[in-house]
């Protein structure tokens, strides 16, 4: 039996709270330092200790966050010397014959997030992507907010909740559920992933047509993606040469990924080191010696200040919410700190008698509870231990029940929902996390309840 405590209630009661503020669209910065505050004179008991928190809060969420922030400047790094060559226009003409609409980039984009995050997992793929898609995508008159969606939706959500190539997420599920990792890839598991992922898009899309009819004067050629004044370059046989030997390389980076089996932190290292060569070695070729060593200088500054101005507000967000995290808390708190999320998840599953709808909606709201976190395979083990616990008390289908679970922690976690979850979607696309997060709640809202209803049937 789980035991709750002082800490969890504030967590919960600040969870609300922010919530709350979320939707009525007001910046939710100020009660996340309130709630990190006060968690951390609950946990230590002095009020000194708890400012000492406050701040130890911070550095701990930054550390965490610091390789996004890092591959997010690397790349305005690079596609700022893109840009100033003219390499950005040549790279992007092909593509511009492909996508002629906003509707068409929305499932180009999405289409191609969707491919290369099953390889290299979302996160790197944001960067990837974004450098060399999303310029062609706000030529054609997608506005940067829904670019950024395609890119999370299919991204984060529809490929992430099934990783069925790298298999981090079924491999973690699949084992606390005392299942083979194929059961959850396949059959019952397989629909609701479907089911899940279809239902997101379509209603995204539809609603995406409904702003094209209410607003279309959002929907022109938007060019405040670049980075400086658009002006006439002259391209010269180096801009071809840059245009053509970008995405090359990168081309190159997914092949050594997949070759080499590079995934997570070392995939978006290598992402974020091939941007920042490809930035001197423009540099280095377009300007004289002494200016190159100026304007590699300037180019960095330029990327770090974007990432920092977009970062500096989601450090503090991030921070409250990786409290709900064991392995965080105890790093900020004390070593003997709980862990918020999952306790809360099991004390909630504990109070509620078993039958199917009560099983799919517990752990629905067992898995949107764990994923807030922003992690999404944190609340993988509980997900997969629930679904063995249900399926042997109540005689259920333990797949259908740990993939209910795993689908919904990673759209969550994973993060499509939660502003914290969407920073990489969010920093290269020049949109506010919160904004993104609006953007996504209904369709996947809606997606999670289709889901869950066919659990209910099915399991």
């Amino acid at each position: 039996m789980v035991n709750l405590g002082v800490l969890h209630y504030i967590y919960a009661a600040m969870t609300i709270i922010i919530v709350i503020t979320l939707l009525k669209k007001k910046e939710i910065v100020f009660p996340c330092i309130v709630g990190i505050f006060l968690l951390g004179i609950a946990s230590s008991g002095s009020i000194m200790k708890g400012i000492q928190i406050l701040y130890n809060s911070l550095m701990a969420s930054g550390i965490e966050l610091f390789t996004i922030i890092v591959v997010i400047a690397l790349v305005v790094s690079m596609s700022k010397s893109l840009t100033a060559i003219g390499a950005d226009e040549v790279m992007i003409r092909p593509i511009k014959k492909i996508v002629k609409s906003s509707k068409a980039a929305y499932f180009v984009l999405g289409l191609v997030m969707f491919v290369t995050s099953w390889f290299i997992w979302p996160s790197p793929a944001v960067a990837l992507v974004g450098a060399i898609m999303l310029p062609v995508a706000i030529e054609v008159g997608l506005p940067a907010i829904w670019a950024a969606v395609a890119m999370n939706l299919f991204g984060h959500g529809f490929a992430f909740s099934g990783d069925f190539v790298i298999q981090g997420a079924p491999q973690i599920t699949s084992k606390s559920a005392g299942i083979a990792v194929t059961e959850m890839m396949s059959g019952k598991a397989l629909i609701l992933w479907v089911v899940m992922g279809c239902t997101v898009i379509l209603v995204s899309f539809i609603m995406l047509l409904r702003e094209m009819r209410k607003e279309p004067s959002n929907f022109v050629a938007d060019r405040t993606m670049n980075q400086i004044s658009k002006q006439k370059i002259k391209t010269t046989k180096f801009t071809y040469f840059i245009a053509v030997f970008t995405p090359a390389v990168f081309i190159v980076d997914v092949v050594l990924m997949v070759k080499f089996n590079i995934i997570g932190g070392d995939a978006t290292a290598l992402i974020g080191g091939t941007a920042i060569l490809i930035m001197c070695l423009i540099t280095i070729c377009t300007k004289k010696v002494s200016e190159a060593f100026e304007n590699v200088t300037e180019n960095i500054r330029h990327g770090f200040i974007f990432s920092i101005k977009i970062f500096a507000p989601v450090i503090v967000i991030a921070a409250f919410f990786f409290m709900g995290n064991g392995e965080f808390a105890q790093k900020v708190l004390s070593p003997n700190a709980p862990s918020i999320l999952t306790d809360l998840g099991m004390a909630l599953s504990q109070k509620i008698s078993m039958s199917r709808a009560s099983v799919g909606i517990i752990q629905t709201i067992v898995a949107t509870i764990t994923g807030l976190d922003g992690s999404g395979f944190s609340g993988l083990p509980l997900a997969g231990s629930l679904a063995k616990t249900f399926a042997v008390a109540g005689g259920f289908n333990t797949s259908v029940i740990a993939s209910l679970g795993q689908i919904i922690t990673m759209y969550v976690g994973g993060g499509t929902i939660i502003p914290w979850g969407v920073i990489p979607v969010a920093a290269i696309c020049n949109v506010k996390a919160a904004d993104l997060a609006r953007k996504n709640l209904i369709p996947v809202a809606i997606g999670i309840a289709v889901t869950t209803i066919i659990a209910i049937m099915i399991m």
